[in-house]
This record gives structure tokens, C-alpha cells and sequence, in this order.
């Protein structure tokens, strides 16, 4: 009897960060960075590698923070920052004199983005949003969460969020990214959405979003602002990540038909056009990975600074050359139009090898601003001094 034919092998799928690879891509070995889920000891960080303008020091603030990235502080002090990997939340808090670092949530979800209210932490797991009560006066025993809200995608792909409190207090404000590199989602992803605290309902504010790692709401005009990272995998210089301003409700910034404002995607740009969308404000560069971004609402800083924004980028994976790895200032005019883009901190890399990576920033009370880099586990304070 004659053998029946054997089937060809499946074709293994590639995981999502792959999808869109052209096989020449994929040879040049291009993978994501490990993530950090160490935090180097004090005396291993070359903090002394790191370079601000003239006038600004840049000095190791808080150690021992394994994947350490999204910032929120307490009027009262407390820094509370989120990771993606480890589940960790922790606490900084000064005391006698010195910064003490806690750890006050273990075994969460990506609990990346964190937000502050009324004495209460938000977390921002991957699929739901959970709150600590009086956690400022429980730090070394915190009480058990409180699920805030569990509806959302568990989509590991861009599944971590960033959070941020709206300025009147209402809403939390966070995105729910694509689920692979480029696909057309479901209405549920690429989006920002914000969640009524008193209602419990949410609402989408932006579309089109690929993934936002950081927003933030101009002092002045309380718009929000956001940074969205791109898709991989058109070439090394396209497209770039970008930064958008929302000025009306159910803007669509065109994810995953257009990128950057003007370029058509190779494959779901068919039969579009750019124009069909609304643009960004700034193209901030290819493939680096821009994250954290706040708006300089402090004093200490020169006058010319004030309200300006400063983005984390956290550095390219899928580019032949490195790109990225610093914090970048950008300067704005009385309308919200870019006047200036320029390197504000770099030394995270050195040549083709990083040591750091950095995640997010974060204006204290005295004017200066943190930066924290998961790589590290570490924080950074730059000040100015007249």
C-alpha cells in the first residue's frame, strides 16, 4: 500500500516584534535588548559619563531599583516608580538625611504606569488598573490593592501602560498600544483612553496610536501631549517616533496607515493617503524608542526652559547603528509650534555600548528633574545651579 504523503512542516510564527521583518532584516540579527532585571550597585553606574549643558549637574540620586521606569511624587515627598518586568513597585523616601528605596508591590503585571490621589497609589497593570489607600502611611506593610478597573486587552505585545492623573483630578489617562508591530487592530488598540474615577467609565481620547510610553498635560493650556513610538522594520531611518498634541476628542494620528504624518505604510497604506490623518507635532527621530516626557514647569532651570518638554529616549533595537539613549529637550512657542530640538543629557552609550537606559523624567519641587533608567535600576537628579 502505497505511504500517504507527509505533510510540510508549519511555518513557525514569528513573534511580534519580527512581524514586518524582510528576510535581509532578519539576517543582520537585529533582536530587543534583554531587559534590565538587575540594578547595578552604586559603584559600577559611570555616572561621571553623563553630560548636561554648561551650568547643569547631573548626580546618582536613588540605586537599587531593578527595571526602575514611570515616576509619580506625593506632595509629600514620596517617589513611587513603576517597572515593566520584575512586578516591582517601589518607594523612595528620605529619611534622616538620606534616600531609602522600598519595595511596596512584588508579583504584579507590568505594572509600569503610576499615578497619585488623595493619599492613594494607582498602578497600571496590563490589563487592569488597581490602587494602593493610604500607602504614604503604610510603606512598610501596604494594604492589599484594590482592583480600580479589570476590563481592558491582555495582549502582552505594547500591553504595558503609562498613567497619568488629568490636572482637574478626574481621569486617569493611558494607552493600550497595538498588539503586534503593524497590524490593523481591533477598535480597542492603538488608542489613548482615559477612565472617569467617578464613574468608572472609560472613553477613547486619541486613535491611531501605535504605542504612547509617556504623556503629559501642557501647564498653560492643559492639552495633552504624548510621545508614540513607531513600527519597526521599514528601513534604519524610517519611520521616526513621534510627539502629538490633542487638541480635540477623537483624533486619529494614523496607526497603522501612516506614520510620521507623511509616509504611507509599505503594506496597509494602500488606497490611503496622509491626509486622511491628523499629524504630529514633531518627528523626534528613527526608531528611538521615545518613552517618559514632562513638561519643565519648575524654576531653577533658565528662564528659556520653562515649559519645555523632555523626553526619555530609551535607545534603538532594530537599527544597525544605535540611536537614542539620551533625554532630548524640545523648546515650543506661545502656539505649540517646535521652535528647537536638542540633546539635553547624553553618555548612556558609548560608542555602540550602552550601560543605561533612559525611561522616564520627572520635574521635582526645587526646580530639578529625575531620571530613571531601568537598566541601571537607578535615578538621576540634574539641577542647575545660577
Amino acid at each position: 500500500m502505497a505511504q500517504a504523503p507527509t505533510a510540510p512542516p508549519a511555518s513557525a510564527i514569528p513573534p511580534t516584534w519580527a512581524q514586518g521583518r524582510t528576510p535581509e532584516q532578519a539576517a543582520l540579527n537585529l533582536v530587543p535588548h534583554p531587559p534590565g532585571m538587575t540594578a547595578l550597585p552604586a559603584s559600577d553606574i559611570p555616572t561621571d559619563k553623563l553630560k548636561v549643558p554648561a551650568g547643569f549637574k547631573v548626580e546618582l540620586w536613588a540605586t537599587g531599583m531593578p527595571n526602575a521606569r514611570s515616576m509619580v511624587q506625593t506632595p509629600k515627598g514620596t517617589l513611587f516608580v513603576g517597572t515593566r518586568f520584575p512586578g516591582n513597585v517601589y518607594a523612595v523616601v528620605e529619611k534622616d538625611g538620606k534616600r531609602e528605596v522600598k519595595t511596596i508591590a512584588k508579583g504584579l503585571h507590568r505594572p509600569n504606569g503610576v499615578a497619585f490621589k488623595d493619599g492613594s497609589l494607582y498602578v497600571a497593570e496590563l490589563s487592569r488598573i488597581i490602587r494602593y489607600d493610604n500607602i504614604e502611611a503604610n510603606l512598610d506593610n501596604p494594604p492589599a490593592p484594590v482592583v480600580v478597573f479589570d476590563a481592558l486587552p491582555k495582549d502582552e505585545p505594547h500591553g504595558w501602560k503609562f498613567m497619568k492623573l488629568s490636572p482637574d483630578g478626574d481621569y486617569l489617562y493611558f494607552q493600550i498600544g497595538t498588539p503586534a508591530n503593524i497590524t490593523v487592530q481591533p477598535v480597542t488598540h492603538a488608542v489613548i483612553v482615559r477612565l472617569n474615577l467617578k464613574t468608572n467609565i472609560m472613553e477613547t481620547v486619541a486613535h491611531g496610536v501605535r504605542n504612547s510610553v509617556g504623556m503629559d498635560f501642557h501647564p498653560v493650556t492643559k492639552e495633552l501631549w504624548f510621545t508614540n513610538n513607531a513600527r519597526d522594520w521599514v528601513n534604519d531611518d524610517l519611520p521616526n517616533d513621534t510627539l502629538h498634541r490633542v487638541t480635540r476628542k477623537g483624533m486619529n494620528f494614523g496607526y497603522p496607515f501612516c506614520h510620521q504624518g507623511d509616509l504611507l505604510d509599505i503594506d496597509f497604506g494602500k488606497g490611503r493617503s496622509c491626509d486622511e490623518f491628523d499629524k504630529p507635532v514633531l518627528k523626534i527621530g528613527p526608531h528611538v524608542a521615545a518613552l517618559g516626557m514632562r513638561f519643565y514647569t519648575g524654576k531653577q532651570f533658565p528662564a528659556e526652559y520653562t515649559h519645555n518638554i523632555f523626553i526619555a529616549e530609551h535607545g534603538s533595537w532594530n537599527r544597525t547603528k544605535k540611536t537614542g539613549f539620551d533625554v532630548v529637550r524640545v523648546a515650543l512657542d506661545a502656539k505649540g509650534n517646535v521652535t528647537k530640538k536638542e540633546v539635553f543629557v547624553s553618555g548612556w552609550i558609548q560608542g555602540d555600548d550602552f550601560w543605561g537606559r533612559p525611561a522616564d523624567v520627572h520635574v521635582m519641587k526645587d526646580g530639578s528633574m529625575l531620571v530613571s533608567d531601568d537598566v541601571a535600576g537607578a535615578i538621576f537628579r540634574i539641577s542647575h545651579s545660577k
